[in-house]
This record gives structure tokens, C-alpha cells and sequence, in this order.
């Protein structure tokens, strides 16, 4: 198969994609890569590969192409396909959340010699590692990763990219419970997608549609919050994306627990577990978790709730993400007390404690948690996140956490 003939069995499977036959195209690309001698153009081809596995919630085979795309990019001794590449394999380990791989392997990308492909996917990079970071609760790290993905985007005038930042900054509002600004992000990112995505792929509207969905829920606009869900499932489910099947089945559970409806919401969580754990989403399955055991502690079942918290802190340890673990050891420390077991109460508000220390989730200036409850956030150029309203209060100028690690020993 030559290069000419390449191209065209490529195209084909594009087409063949784009028209939602994904086995069809899937089978085009495996016998590209099978026939041809031409090493750039099965290196276009792992791409594709990477990609529909990708959207298939195919983790696993994902990486597995992600790897041999690298081995042929040293091949060819082409740096912009290196670069290409690893970003392909920090993607996949993001997905699977390996968060410290994908780190990795984003500074790797960084770290490579200038490339022409350098300005098209350095905003891709900076996204990719700012989802890491969050998935770590690394939240100054995650925000000065969006921020830099989202300048990459203005100065490139690179309108797919801004939407999917606008995404993962509505994630990471949500999860220090600024519902205001977890509402503004998706909504921008709708926007984008109404005004420039008459020829980009439905998932951009599906993925905006679901952030919105989880900030409506949130925010008690319950109405709304299915409405959106239900567009973006819509979406989902024409495209076979299921990734964002199981996080739309979760919202919807957690639209149906927020109405008190526990008896409908709980198949919607098994069904989000069983595909959670299918494409090996391990963060997505102790937010699952989060959801089942506030079901039975509604029900009064505090054992089985004990039991899905363990289930979930032993997920969250292993992907290392701090803030469901902190959650986790909240809800546990109140059914403890509740049960009157004191030993078990104290050792989970140690370990609360410790959590909120590690993520760095208090106000500076009035010392109090963020995240505990809905309440407006503003962070500094620096990405330390604050209380608006401690901000405003007050005049002295500077960053305090900052003014304070400058004063530890070894800091000038």
C-alpha cells in the first residue's frame, strides 16, 4: 500500500467515523496499519485510533496505540510527532487516571526541543495537565494550568480548545463549590459552540450541556439540570460516547437523590458503576460511590454507608485524589458520631484536617475551609484561591499565602 493509497484508506475511515459507522472505520485504520510500509502514515492512523478508542470510553486500547505512536515517532526522528504523541499518551493516562504519568508526560512534551506543533498543541498540553492536577486536588497547579491553556487558546484564536478549558474550569469550580462560576464556564463554552461549532463534532455541545447539567443540580435549579442532561445523554448516546453516558447517568441519579426520589436514583448509579468500571474511570466510580452512600444514609442504612465509603476511599487513595477523600472522611466522621462511636469520630477529623492541609482548601485571610458550602471565590494572579467577600475586606496587597511561604527557611 503506497503513500497515495494510504491517504485515501485514512479518509475513508474519517468518513466512515464521522458517519457513526465506528467498527467500519476502525477496521479501515487496523489494515492501514497492518499493510502499510509508510511509518508517517500509520503514525496519522494511530492517531485516529487514539482518538476513537478515546471517545469510546476504550482506555486501555487507547494507551496501547498511544505507545506504539511514540516508538513510531522515534522512528521517524520528527519532533512535532513526538510531541503529538506523548500528548497522545498523557491523555490516555489522564483518562485511565494515572494523574502523576499524565504529569509526566505532559512536562515531557514541554520539555522538547521548539516545534512547529508546539503552538497548535502547547494549550492541549497545558489542558491536559491542569485536568491531572485536579484529579490530584492539586488546585493552585490545576487553575495556573487552565489559566495557561486558556492564553494559549486566545492568542491562537483556537475556539475548540477555549470551550473544552471552559469545561474543566466548570469541573473544578464545582468542586470547591463556587456554583456561580461552575455555571458561568459551561454556559460560555454553550456559547462558543452556538456561535462557531456549526462544523465541530456534536460531543462539544454534549460535554457543555453536561457541565451545565451538574451546575444546575448543584445550584438547585433541578428543572434546568435535566433538561441539559438530557441533551447531552441525547448526544451520547447517537455517538456511542460512553464515558459521557456514564457521567450523564450519574447526574441523573444525583438530579433524582437532590428530589428525594432514592428509589429511581439508585439503578441510575448502578448503571453509572457498571460502565464507570467497564472503561476503568476510578475517579468517576468513587463519585458514584459519594452518591450511593448518601442514598443510604438518607435510608438510615449507616452500615452499608460505612461500607461504600470504604469502597471509595481506597479508590480515591489509589488515584490520589485528596478532596474525595476528604468528603468521604466528612460523611464518615458524622455517621460515626451519630452511631456514638468517638475513637472513629476523631480519627476521621484528623485525617479531614490533614486533607484540607494538603489541598490547600482554606481562605488565607479568615483561615475558614473552602469548599465546605456554596460561596463565591476569587483567586490571584498566583491561582491561591480566596473568599471574595475576605478579599474585599481586605486592602493590604499581595497574595497572603505566598507572603507567607516566602518567609519559611530556604525561601528569600
Amino acid at each position: 500500500m503506497g503513500q497515495d493509497q494510504t491517504k485515501q484508506q485514512i479518509e475513508k475511515g474519517l468518513r466512515l467515523y464521522q458517519s457513526n459507522h465506528t467498527e467500519k472505520a476502525l477496521q479501515v485504520w487496523m489494515k492501514v496499519l497492518e499493510t502499510s510500509p509508510d511509518p508517517a502514515g500509520r503514525f496519522r492512523v494511530l492517531g485516529c485510533l487514539v482518538t476513537a478508542h478515546s471517545e469510546m470510553g476504550r482506555y486501555r486500547e487507547m494507551l496501547k496505540f498511544a505507545v506504539v505512536q511514540v516508538d513510531t515517532a522515534r522512528e521517524l526522528e520528527d519532533a512535532d510527532f513526538l510531541l503529538e504523541s506523548y500528548l497522545n499518551l498523557a491523555r490516555s493516562t489522564e483518562k485511565l487516571c494515572e494523574f502523576p504519568k499524565t504529569i509526566s508526560y505532559c512536562k515531557t512534551c514541554l520539555s522538547l526541543p521548539g516545534t512547529m506543533a508546539g503552538a497548535r498543541l502547547g494549550g492541549q498540553v497545558s489542558l491536559s495537565m491542569g485536568n491531572a492536577f485536579l484529579g490530584l486536588s492539586l488546585f493552585q497547579k490545576a487553575l495556573e494550568s487552565f489559566e495557561k491553556a486558556l492564553r494559549y487558546a486566545h492568542n491562537n484564536d483556537d475556539t475548540m480548545l477555549e470551550c473544552r478549558v471552559c469545561c474543566s474550569l466548570g469541573s473544578f469550580y464545582a468542586q470547591v463549590k463556587d456554583y456561580e462560576k461552575a455555571l458561568f464556564f459551561p454556559c460560555k463554552a454553550a456559547e462558543l459552540v452556538n456561535d462557531y461549532g456549526k462544523g465541530w463534532s456534536l460531543k462539544y455541545r454534549a460535554m457543555s450541556q453536561y457541565h451545565m447539567a451538574v451546575a444546575y443540580r448543584l445550584l438547585g435549579h433541578l428543572g434546568s439540570a435535566m433538561e441539559c442532561c438530557e441533551e447531552s445523554m441525547k448526544i451520547a448516546l447517537q455517538h456511542g460516547d460512553r464515558p459521557l453516558q456514564a457521567l450523564c447517568l450519574l447526574c441523573f441519579a444525583d438530579i433524582h437523590r437532590s428530589r428525594g426520589d432514592l428509589e429511581t436514583a439508585s439503578p441510575r448509579y448502578d448503571s453509572a458503576m457498571s460502565i464507570m468500571t467497564e472503561i476503568g474511570n476510578r475517579l468517576g466510580q468513587v463519585q458514584v460511590l459519594l452518591g450511593v452512600t448518601k442514598c443510604w444514609v438518607a435510608r438510615k442504612a449507616l452500615d452499608k454507608a460505612l461500607d461504600a465509603i470504604e469502597r471509595a476511599q481506597d479508590l480515591a487513595e489509589e488515584v490520589g485524589n485528596k478532596l474525595s477523600q476528604l468528603r468521604l472522611h466528612r460523611l464518615a466522621e458524622d455517621i460515626c458520631r451519630s452511631k456514638g462511636l468517638q475513637r472513629e469520630v476523631r480519627a476521621h477529623v484528623v485525617r479531614f484536617h490533614a486533607c484540607v492541609e494538603e489541598t490547600e482548601l482554606y481562605c488565607g485571610l479568615c483561615g475558614e475551609a473552602i469548599g465546605e458550602q456554596n460561596g463565591r471565590l476569587q483567586a490571584l494572579p498566583c491561582a491561591h484561591l480566596f473568599h471574595l467577600r475576605c478579599l474585599q475586606r481586605n486592602s493590604a496587597w499581595g497574595c497572603p499565602n505566598c507572603r507567607r511561604a516566602s518567609m519559611k527557611p530556604g525561601f528569600v
